[in-house]
């Protein structure tokens, strides 16, 4: 697989696992609501990102085999990634699950960003930040907006 196969759904689910866990970590039933919210990326949000993918690269006239393999490398990525969040929302309790799943999201955007930087020859370390500070600030949007949902409606 390459890596412009697995950057772009990867960050896709990282970033949008790491957004929904911190918005809905204040519902009444924080488990179940993330739970069925991670479900619901990995296959709805997952196919429709898969298939916007694959009308874009079919648009740009690529060959049928790359636009096959990026389709089927995004989509699968999108929901290996997503699995593995839902997989710390069911085994971790909720007072580690709010810190170790932004650090898992955090490490594996780590990794991409700096291989991304390597393949174009530019500085990892300003890769690595750039796309680390939009990662926390969708964090941090996603867990004020829950916050204030929780506390207006609930």
């Amino acid at each position: 697989m390459r890596l412009s196969q697995f950057s772009l759904g990867g960050t896709a689910a990282i970033i949008t696992s790491m957004g929904l866990i911190a918005g809905l970590s204040y519902a009444d039933n924080p488990k179940a609501s993330i739970v069925g919210g991670l479900l619901i990326i990995a296959v709805a949000d997952n196919i429709s990102d898969s298939f916007g993918i694959h009308v874009y690269k079919e648009s740009e006239s690529s060959d049928r085999r790359d636009v096959f393999l990026t389709t089927v490398g995004n989509f699968l990525v999108r929901l290996l990634i997503t699995l593995s969040f839902v997989l710390m929302v069911l085994v971790l309790p909720p007072a580690i699950l709010i810190w170790s799943s932004p650090l898992w999201g955090l490490l594996l955007l780590t990794a991409i960003s700096y291989n991304i930087a390597r393949l174009r020859h530019s500085s990892p370390l300003r890769e690595v930040i750039l796309h680390l500070v939009v990662a926390v600030v969708v964090i941090a949007a996603s867990g004020y907006a829950g916050h204030v949902i929780a506390s207006r409606l609930g």
